[in-house]
Parts: C-alpha cells; sequence; structure tokens
C-alpha cells in the first residue's frame, strides 16, 4: 500500500477544479460514430496509488468512489462532480454496494481488520461489521435472492486459499464460505433468472461455475487463450460472458453453458473493470493503456471492435449509470506521475 496522504476532502480545498469541467478527447481511431462521447473531468490533485470500484445512489444523487490506497471512500456529487465528503476508517476498501431501501453503504476491505464494513448513508459512519475470513474483495450482488458474495481471503492477506462467502447484506448472517485452494480469485457474475455464479479463479486460469443453492463448484473451465483471468461480465439474455484477461489483454467470449470461446479480442492491458451495455449492447473494457476498448454484441455469436475512446493513464475502474446514459471511470496515477481523475462520458445510442 502507498503511505497516506491528507484525505481528499483537504486537497480538494485548494483544487482549481471542482466540478465536472468539460473534456474534448475523442475516439482514438476509425470513421465510424464514437460510442462514448467524453462529457466532463474532476481532477484529484495530490492523491498517489490506486482506486478501486464504484458505487451509486440514484435517489441521493452521490456517486462513491473507494480510494483504496487513501484508506477512504470519497462521495461526489453525481450531477456536478463536486466533491462531498471523505469517509475515513475503511483500510484499503475494494468493492461496494449501496442499499436504497436502507440507506447503507457495505464496503469490502483488505486491509484494517479485513471484515466487511456497513456504512451509515446520512451520518458516513461505521455501524456494522460482517464476519467472515479475513480479507474481502471482490462482491457480486444476487438481486433476486438479496444475497452478497464477498471473496476473502487469498494473497493479500498471505493465505494460500481463497474462500467465497455468502451474506445477507442488512443483516450480517454469514449462510457458508467455499473454498478455493488458490491465493487468487477475482470478479464473478450472477444469474438473476437461474442458479449459477460464474467466478474468475484466476490462481488456477480457469472459471468455476458455482450453484447458488448447494454452494458447490458444479463445473471447471479452463481458460486456454491468455493468462490472469480477471474482469469478468454477463449477458444473461444471450447466455454469454465477457472474461478479460492480463497476461496478455484479452477479452474473450464464452459460451455461460458450455465455457467454450465464442470471440477473443485484443483489450487494453492492465485492466480491472470490464461493463456489459444491455441497452446498447455493447462491452466496454478500461484499461490502464489510456482507453477504453469497445465492443458491440451483434448477436450471441457475432461480436465487433468498435473504435476504441481516449480516457487517461490508469482509467481502469468504472461504472454505467445506464438510468443517467453516463459512465464514470477512475483514473488512478499508480506509479505514473499522471493527475488522477474521475472522468465523465455520455454513453451514446
Amino acid at each position: 500500500m502507498t503511505m497516506r496522504t491528507p484525505s481528499l476532502l483537504m486537497l480538494f480545498a485548494f483544487a482549481a477544479v471542482a466540478a465536472w469541467q468539460p473534456s474534448h478527447a475523442t475516439a482514438q481511431d476509425g470513421a465510424a460514430a464514437p460510442s462514448l462521447e467524453a462529457a466532463g473531468r474532476v481532477e484529484l490533485p495530490g492523491y498517489t496509488g490506486d482506486f478501486d470500484h464504484f458505487e451509486v445512489d440514484l435517489k441521493g444523487n452521490r456517486l462513491f468512489l473507494a480510494a483504496e490506497d487513501h484508506d477512504t471512500l470519497e462521495v461526489f456529487d453525481l450531477a456536478t462532480g463536486r466533491h462531498l465528503k471523505t469517509i475515513e476508517g475503511v483500510g484499503t476498501p475494494h468493492g461496494l454496494l449501496y442499499l436504497p431501501d436502507a440507506n447503507r453503504l457495505v464496503v469490502t476491505q483488505t486491509g484494517s481488520d479485513g471484515a466487511t464494513k456497513v456504512i451509515d448513508g446520512t451520518s458516513y459512519r461505521i455501524v456494522g461489521s460482517f464476519k467472515h475470513t479475513k480479507g474481502a474483495d471482490s462482491m457480486g450482488y444476487d438481486k433476486t435472492r438479496k444475497r452478497l458474495y464477498v471473496v476473502a481471503g487469498g494473497r493479500d492477506m498471505k493465505q494460500t486459499d481463497s474462500w467465497l462467502v455468502e451474506i445477507d447484506p442488512y443483516t450480517g448472517r454469514n449462510y457458508g464460505e467455499l473454498k478455493f485452494a488458490t491465493d487468487k480469485v477475482e470478479a464473478m457474475a450472477i444469474e438473476e433468472r437461474g442458479n449459477k455464479l460464474y467466478i474468475n479463479v484466476t490462481g488456477k486460469n480457469e472459471m468455476a461455475v458455482v450453484d447458488k443453492k448447494t454452494r458447490s463448484i458444479i463445473a471447471s473451465w479452463p481458460i486456454r487463450e491468455a493468462q490472469k483471468n480477471a474482469p469478468l461480465a454477463f449477458d444473461e439474455a444471450t447466455r454469454r460472458l465477457f472474461v478479460i484477461t492480463r497476461a496478455p489483454g484479452r477479452l474473450l467470449v464464452l459460451n455461460a453453458d458450455t465455457g467454450k470461446t465464442i470471440a477473443n479480442f485484443k483489450a487494453p492491458e492492465r485492466c480491472d473493470q470490464v461493463l456489459f451495455d444491455k441497452i446498447n449492447r455493447r462491452i466496454y473494457a478500461l484499461g490502464g493503456e489510456g482507453y477504453i476498448g469497445v465492443f458491440a454484441e451483434k448477436d450471441a455469436d457475432h461480436y465487433e471492435e468498435l473504435p476504441r475512446i481516449a480516457s487517461a493513464p490508469g482509467a481502469k475502474t468504472g461504472i454505467l449509470v445506464p438510468e443517467l446514459g453516463k459512465l464514470f471511470v477512475a483514473a488512478s496515477p499508480g506509479d505514473t506521475q499522471a493527475t488522477a481523475a474521475v472522468l465523465s462520458y455520455n454513453v451514446l445510442k
């Protein structure tokens, strides 16, 4: 972890950029109309290290960002980009889930005590902690069953095994944990109309298919085209999984029933998030190289790469907000001297 610097709230007090500023970035190549239009940029002066994931509160008009290497959560006005609040008391935060009916924010963390924390949406105070194997990182939420799935243990906690934990995010009840004999498990995708959960078992270079009812592995599919499969998205309507690998950067389209690879594309390196746009049937691969890879789903078996969209160095995590027609991306400085920023894009039809 990078050494902590003053909170972003303090830094923002002296920041010249206080709201979404017009950005003129365009598609990098190709004559086709771009799929995304750069709409704004909020710079975060003084931030070093990496960000992780976003979450939104639509009713409250808030955008949450896990400032992983600052041990904080940052809260922004969703419409203007204005910084609202720095939430402290979390250690290396990763995944976020906002529960609008409870006005609670659930946060996974690998620092501090390695527990999943619950934050009150009004006071921004930590009001709860879930008990499970220490070191919570990736998460997925099953909306139909109201179950939270969390990846715990593993490399960040200096453990040789990892666990998939099933939790009630409202009560903190731990329904059980599924063990993986590897120190690296990454993103997951969850069926809403079925009983399967798909998860990238990165340490074994395979994908596991888990039965949600029995919490058991019912299939394992090797990823042969590349290594370090990590980010994952899902189109349940066409039964297609979108897998990003990091060695090298590839986008693989898999049949969710057989594991067969349907398509294989170059993807940006250092990608930490892949998103599926149900409305426009597009896949967005967010990579640290400085561009967003965009791919069109023509039908279940046919895909096409669209013009790349310029972003920024380290812009590798984001969130798609279809209700607003927006894509937000966090640009992490990492080991570079680039300025940290939150980028905003209009999603074009």
